[in-house]
């Protein structure tokens, strides 16, 4: 089977699991780090004529970093589609296991054992921290309800603050964001690249936790470590003047 990722956590899933399997990737799939597969442009913007080249068997997308009509495009040419679209850590294996297993994986892989366990042996959380998660500024994008990196920090002791909105991403302002009183901001590096000097200080005085987003929001290898490693970047947080 020759299989194309346009989903960087699906990339590194197929690439740990499958070696071989993947004939092509985005620009933005990092891991794993010596992956050596032809290149096909963005998540958002792909190349579908250096996809149709490849010759894929199958294309492997999800729901928030691909484009529908990208979709649409490749199933009318005949190139079979796989969109995925987990909103829950439960979810994610579920769908990482099923995927796995129709590519031809013998068995369950260890990594994906382990993140079982990880997430499956968490202790009881504290009091949950009010928090709000912004994802990008200029505007400012925060996390809304039902998605995956908001199930994810529920279960490390963070309670989401616009999580009860109807939108997924809402676009408040930075006074509305303030005004909401959050005891916590979380701050990943991706997809916007949130730093210590870029940030924090839209907040002073509030705590913010810089996470790596990778943990925060790719499903594949890295859910096996990401409650140890969010747990101590959210134990860590900064405060600005």
């Amino acid at each position: 089977m020759r299989v194309v990722s346009l989903v960087p956590s699906l990339t590194e899933a197929v690439a740990v699991t499958l070696p071989g399997l993947l004939v092509g990737a985005t620009d933005w799939c990092t891991h794993p780090a010596e992956l050596d597969v032809p290149r096909v442009g963005g998540s958002k913007y792909p190349d579908l004529d250096r996809i149709y080249a490849l010759r894929p068997d199958l294309v492997l997308l999800n729901v928030e970093e691909n484009r529908r009509e990208d979709a649409t495009a490749l199933a009318a040419a005949g190139v079979p589609v796989r969109v995925t679209y987990p909103r829950t850590v439960d979810g994610a294996l579920a769908e990482l296991a099923d995927l796995l297993r129709d590519l031809g994986a013998p068995a369950e892989p260890d990594w994906l054992a382990a993140a079982r366990r990880a997430w499956a042996g968490l202790p009881e959380s504290p009091v949950a921290r009010r928090a709000v998660v912004p994802v990008w500024r200029r505007p400012w994008v925060v996390l809304g309800a039902d998605t995956f990196a908001g199930d994810v920090l529920r279960r490390l002791g963070v309670s989401n603050l616009y999580a009860e909105q109807p939108e997924r991403y809402p676009r408040p302002s930075l006074d509305q964001l303030r005004a909401a009183a959050p005891e916590l901001v979380v701050l990943p590096d991706e997809p916007y690249r949130f730093t210590r000097d870029d940030g924090p200080e839209a907040f002073p005085g509030v705590p913010c936790a810089l996470l790596s987003g990778r943990h925060l929001t790719w499903y594949g290898p890295s859910l096996a470590e990401a409650p140890t490693v969010l747990a101590g970047q959210l134990a860590n947080p900064v405060v600005a003047g």
